[in-house]
């Protein structure tokens, strides 16, 4: 990892307090940075988040999954756990955190729009950071990008089915105009763009430069996309502060849940670790650049299911380096 990988929690932290500070300062033009949308699209948002998802997908080898015939079960896992379980359980602990636990503190209306962001981390598994967990635990790279590439064709299309089923079981109205915009502008469009970049470079060599050229961008894009959220949300943070920690502790109790179930089943199916270690922590993270860009189309720049996608962001990297540090001393969890 980067300098910049490597304190990415950090640098996303002082984008956090440099976003409330110029939020609180400068109210109107936060307001018009809000107001800058298309079809419910926020545009300078939308420039960022394809910043962060392009060098993303231009890592995705869809060749590769002509692999999963080396380890069918170490995917099915993968897959099963992603689409079937974890958007289940990060339901059912925003209902209990937010609209129980929590509710004599989150006023109800807001406490919806934070089950909708929560709903949304939950639907949209890991993409290219699994990449840098993997290598970190020392999973085998060849399978890694298998699970990653299959687990995006599958994004395509059930991530709008399942959010809006989810959140509709929530109570929350989906427009699914704008949810299916969101998902072709954030999903299918930078994974077609990716391929053909792929395509046309045709030289690994080439592809590697580009990735690496682009590495800063994707980093660059993703702090700076936290600082403009945080600057629009900066009012609602500052008049309710507790509303950060009380989105991020089922968050976090997410994360480890899932990473704990993806282990326990790789295990008992005797996965070997290269593959087992990575498979689990690709269910335990989140796509969480596609998870705030559907929120922001869907709610709002300014909504609580932004700031709920955007708290996702800011717990994902010291947890998920908490697991790598977990699968790295214990090595018992998974087989030789």
């Amino acid at each position: 990892m980067g300098i910049f990988e490597r304190y990415l929690s950090l640098w996303i932290g002082l984008a956090i307090v440099a976003g409330v500070v110029l939020g609180g300062l400068l109210p109107d033009l936060a307001a018009w940075i809000a107001s800058l949308e298309v079809a419910r699209i926020n545009l300078p948002i939308a420039i960022l988040i394809w910043g962060m998802i392009f060098p993303m997908m231009l890592a995705v080898d869809f060749s590769a999954i002509g692999g999963i015939r080396q380890q069918p079960r170490g995917l099915l896992i993968t897959v099963a756990v992603n689409w079937l379980i974890k958007p289940l359980t990060m339901t059912a602990l925003a209902w209990l955190f937010i609209r129980g636990l929590f509710s004599a503190w989150i006023p109800e209306a807001m406490g919806q729009e934070y089950v909708a962001g929560m709903i949304l981390l939950g639907v949209a598994p890991c993409t290219a950071m699994v990449f840098v967990w993997s290598r970190l635990s020392d999973g085998d790279p060849n399978y890694t990008l298998v699970q990653v590439a299959v687990n995006d064709l599958i994004m395509v299309f059930a991530f709008a089915p399942i959010a809006a089923l989810l959140l509709g079981v929530s109570d929350v109205l989906v427009p699914w105009d704008t949810m299916i915009t969101a998902v072709g502008l954030f999903v299918v469009v930078p994974l077609a763009a990716g391929w053909l970049t792929r395509v046309f470079l045709h030289s690994p060599g080439r592809i590697e430069r580009l990735e690496a050229q682009l590495k800063p961008l994707a980093i660059t894009s993703l702090i700076a996309t936290v600082l403009l959220l945080f600057m629009v949300q900066a009012q609602a943070i500052l008049s309710n502060p507790l509303a950060i920690v009380l989105i991020a502790i089922p968050l976090i109790l997410q994360t480890y849940l899932i990473f704990w179930i993806a282990a326990q089943w790789m295990r008992v199916w005797g996965q070997p670790r290269t593959i087992a270690a990575p498979g689990a922590m690709i269910g335990a993270s989140n796509f969480f650049e596609l998870a705030v860009a559907v929120a922001i189309s869907l709610f709002g720049l300014n909504s609580g299911a932004a700031l709920a996608t955007v708290v996702g962001v800011l717990v994902e990297v010291p947890v998920m380096l908490s697991l790598v540090a977990i699968a790295n001393r214990n090595q018992q969890l998974f087989p030789a």
